[in-house]
């Protein structure tokens, strides 16, 4: 049997533990199964008990007779449970019991004996600490969520994956409530097998999704996830995240510019966008945005998105279109304001003209017509010929109107945030990034200088003097400077020495017996140009403003590295303080494709066997009109970690 069909549709279901009180949690499970009208069988496991809500029950799962093809475990002694699912052949245990990693160290430890015995036996793992599984459409209601005591459960072509089990009630609550369905919906739990990556290459697969929603915590396999989203991709489906918090892991163990600037919720950024995943902002974006991205592909628009606005209130309209400009998102035209001259017909054609003009998205706002008129409000955005995608906001508490919208499969906001946050995340969708095809670096020497211009990137001339002579063979004048990091903040930086006089001066004041001297340099710009292999997407590439102030500025372009040359010069695009070298209001042009070539360069350090370098970066790189300079060079090994 295939594991998308014993976790999702199972001919058969063993509850473990199973209480023969109503009103227990663990009675949940059995009594959701039959209120939804699960068509298979169902076996109540309990040992002290004959019969449990009015269905034979057995003392172990290895006492069933019948197949098995899904557990339900709900008992402490999950170890005693698993052996019993693996005699009797059972392909899927879902665990709602904890006490694993969520335990601590301890905790770990059983978890990871737990799998490892789950490998040798052939059952695949749901959890622990798993709310469980639901297909709507499948009537499978496996779960303790107390949202199953809902009558009816809207069906749907959306799936969730949630690593918050109560995540899930929440989101089918509140789908109901506006008329949304759903497909499947997968609690994960501490993932200790089967993972949100895995899940979503399931549902990939799955004929009855059409959107995918992530409620995240962590992401615990980020290159799986990674796959599966480009799998999801290629199956026409879009995959979106909610990320909840802004962890700070990582950035605690940063020693460059590049650590801090990229750090996690940064690098989370840059790795959703690699893989083609929408990230929103806010949990009712992640409710609302489905319909938006059904059977839509990506735009990938090379400039900020643009929309037009059609409203019959005009403090509605400002309020999206306010957030909208916070996110960059630019209007095509001026909004069309309707409110003194509201009618279904006027209304229609206006949307008409929006959607016929040069923008790549329509917002439709309605007023208190939403509320009390839902028919009115929303039939003319229904019936209107639409070219574009088009989304509702409706200012006042519109059920009905949300509904209507709902079942003709148009995009329909309760907020403006909402609604912005899910038009822009729309807006900058893009495909999977096809990673470029780079060679790997040959030796790392240890020296950065020497490791920079082994990837073929110039380095400023340079030498190390000691004393008591301090001798070297540079040309005055000559930049002292200490060997260590964050020179600069401990007055470690002496520019323009003319002299060994003036060395030996310098050196005392920095207090040290050894010092790096080079040549000096100067340009149009100085850029920072970073490498980082993130703790938990991986390699990061960095170009941005660069010199000392580089964290103050927070001017920069990040990216899954590595990258090619033309999505390097793309990067540099970004960077608002490079456009002093690209010829901004006639000044002298920088070699930009210098830059873009030593941005790429750089990058091909994540295609280093086993990935030595924790972070590299060059600060500054003095960009010149035909040519790019390292004249500071930073890097951070795993192994000196």
């Amino acid at each position: 049997m295939s594991l998308a069909k014993a976790l999702f549709a199972p001919r058969s279901v063993a509850l473990v533990g199973a209480s023969g009180d109503a009103a227990k949690n663990t009675a949940r499970p059995q009594r959701y199964l039959r209120k939804h009208g699960y068509p298979g069988k169902v076996f109540p496991v309990n040992p002290t008990r004959k019969e449990i809500l009015g269905e034979k029950a057995y003392a172990r799962v290895s006492d069933i007779t019948q197949t098995v093809e899904h557990a339900y475990i709900l008992i402490e002694d999950v170890e005693q449970a698993l052996e019993d699912c693996g005699r009797r052949g059972v392909a899927v245990a879902s665990i709602f019991s904890g006490g694993f990693a969520d335990a601590g160290a301890q905790g770990m430890r059983r978890q990871a004996g737990l799998v490892a015995r789950a490998r040798t036996l052939g059952v695949r793992l749901l959890g622990p600490n798993s709310m469980g599984v639901i297909d709507v459409p499948g009537r499978l209601a496996l779960s303790v969520n107390a949202v199953l005591e809902m009558d009816t459960l809207p069906a749907g072509t959306t799936s969730i994956v949630s690593q918050s089990g109560t995540m899930l009630g929440t989101l089918l609550s509140r789908g109901a409530a506006r008329g949304l369905g759903f497909a499947k919906l997968v609690s994960v739990g501490n993932e200790a097998d089967l993972s949100v990556g895995e899940l979503v290459e399931l549902l990939a697969a799955d004929p009855g999704t059409r959107v995918i929603l992530l409620f995240l915590e962590t992401i615990r396999d980020a290159e799986r996830l990674a796959r599966a989203a480009r799998a999801a991709h290629a199956a026409g489906k879009a995959v979106v995240a909610y990320k909840l918090g802004r962890s700070a892991l990582g950035e605690a163990a940063a020693l460059s510019h590049t650590g801090a600037l990229a750090g996690a919720d940064a690098a989370l950024d840059a790795y959703f966008r690699d893989c083609g995943i929408v990230r929103v902002d806010m949990l009712e974006s992640l409710l609302e945005i489905s319909p938006l991205l059904s059977g839509r592909k990506a735009l990938d628009l090379k400039r900020p998105g643009r929309v037009s606005v059609v409203t019959t209130t005009g403090g509605g309209a400002a309020s999206v279109v306010d957030r909208l400009g916070m996110r960059g998102v630019e209007l095509a035209a001026p909004i069309m304001d309707l409110t003194m001259a509201a009618s279904g017909q006027n209304y229609a054609v206006a949307l008409e003209k929006a959607s016929a003009s040069e923008c790549d998205l329509v917002v439709a706002c309605a007023g208190s017509s939403a509320q009390f008129h839902p028919e009115l409000a929303v039939q003319p955005i229904i019936q209107s010929k639409k070219s574009k995608p088009v989304v509702c906001f409706f200012t006042p508490h519109a059920d009905r109107s949300l509904a209507l919208a709902a079942a003709a499969g148009i995009p329909a906001f309760r907020t403006p945030e909402a609604c912005a946050d899910a038009v822009a995340g729309f807006l900058s969708w893009r495909p999977p990034r096809k990673p470029p095809a780079l060679a790997a670096p040959g030796d790392s020497p240890e020296n950065p200088f020497e490791l920079v211009a082994a990837l073929g990137i110039p380095v400023a001339r340079w030498a190390i003097a000691e004393a008591p002579a301090f001798s070297h063979s540079l040309t005055y004048p000559v930049a002292v400077k200490l060997l260590e990091a964050h020179k600069t903040e401990r007055g470690g930086v002496a520019l323009g020495v003319a002299s060994r006089e003036e060395l030996e001066k310098a050196a005392r004041q920095m207090g040290a017996a050894r010092v790096l001297v080079q040549e000096m340099q100067s340009g149009l710009a100085e850029a920072i140009v970073g490498y980082r292999d993130d703790p938990v997407v991986g390699p990061l590439v960095l170009v941005g403003v660069g010199g000392v102030l580089a964290e103050i500025y927070c001017d920069y372009a990040l990216r899954i590295a590595p990258v090619g040359e033309t999505e390097a010069a793309e990067m540099v695009e970004e960077v608002k303080g490079l456009a002093v070298i690209r010829g901004y209001r006639n000044l002298p042009r920088g070699d930009v494709k210098a830059l873009a070539r030593a941005v790429s360069a750089l990058s091909r350090l994540a295609l280093a066997e086993g990935r030595p370098v924790r972070e590299a970066e060059i600060n500054p790189l003095i960009v010149k009109p035909d040519f790019v300079v390292a004249v500071d060079v930073l890097v951070a090994r795993k192994d000196a970690a």
